[in-house]
């Protein structure tokens, strides 16, 4: 993946850990500028270490994707240091759960709030720049689930947001083929982020199982014997920011071990 993304800028939301701090890396090794976005008011020990890595290359700017200023702040930002936007890594999401019967209102806004409202408005400012700019091969990956391939019952809030994620991509890359830019996602299975500690204690909870044993049993059930971790993600997230998937839009690849067959 060396140098396959040179001359790029991406922007990743999300990025302060997990799946977003992994693909940063990759986008940096691959050659992109990168402008990494999180809710912290400073960045994690971790990026800070990325940071220190790649300090001509690599910067952070807080934000919460629910507040539709803010993310007019970032793009205005991220653009004045780096240039205009190519790229979006579009990563940003929480995760709760309950019984459907116990499911509250405050859940549901929370969940939206983030995993659909913040990440359409984030695309759309983004694909507005890329427009107003003239951004040729403009590439938006925008990180889906298998939870947005199927309903579970615990988990229905999830599991529709990311649905939207999926349906948000089709249309947003059919809006988006006229001015050559490509909309994608990538829809990961389970995979041993730092949220899994929260997921682990949560389904112990309502199933009644004891910590860690939710995690043991996902990971066993993928059909290659394991949960993913998150630089197993960084492959497809190259690929579909690079000029190698120019021929590529409206798609959501599944990189979940063989759980989902599409």
């Amino acid at each position: 993946m060396t140098q396959t993304l040179q001359g790029k800028h991406a922007l990743l939301t999300g990025a302060a850990g997990g799946i977003g701090l992994a693909v940063a890396g990759a986008y940096l090794q691959a050659g992109a500028h990168c402008t990494v976005a999180d809710i912290g008011a400073q960045p994690t020990p971790e990026l800070t270490a990325l940071m220190a890595s790649h300090p001509q290359n690599l910067q952070y700017i807080p934000t919460d994707v629910t507040r539709s200023a803010q993310i007019d702040a970032l793009v205005i930002a991220a653009s004045a240091r780096f240039g205009s936007i190519t790229t979006l890594f579009n990563n940003a999401a929480i995760f709760d759960m309950a019984p459907l019967l116990e499911s509250d209102e405050a859940m549901y806004d929370k969940i939206f709030a983030v995993n659909v409202k913040g990440a359409f408005f984030v695309m759309q400012k983004v694909l507005a720049h890329m427009v107003a700019q003239g951004v040729q091969g403009g590439s938006v990956v925008n990180m889906a689930s298998q939870a947005g391939r199927r309903g579970e019952a615990l988990v229905s809030h999830y599991c529709a947001s990311k649905a939207a994620v999926i349906s948000y991509t089709q249309s947003a890359a059919l809006a988006m083929a006229p001015h050559k830019i490509r909309v994608n996602g990538i829809s990961p299975g389970v995979i041993a982020t730092p949220m899994w500690k929260n997921v682990d204690a949560l389904f112990a909870k309502y199933e009644n199982l004891p910590l860690g044993e939710k995690k043991r049993r996902v990971g066993e059930a993928v059909p290659l014997g394991y949960m993913g971790d998150p630089t197993d993600i960084c492959g497809a997230a190259v690929f579909l920011a690079s000029d190698a998937a120019s021929y590529i839009t409206a798609q959501t690849l599944n990189v979940d071990g063989g759980n989902v067959m599409s």
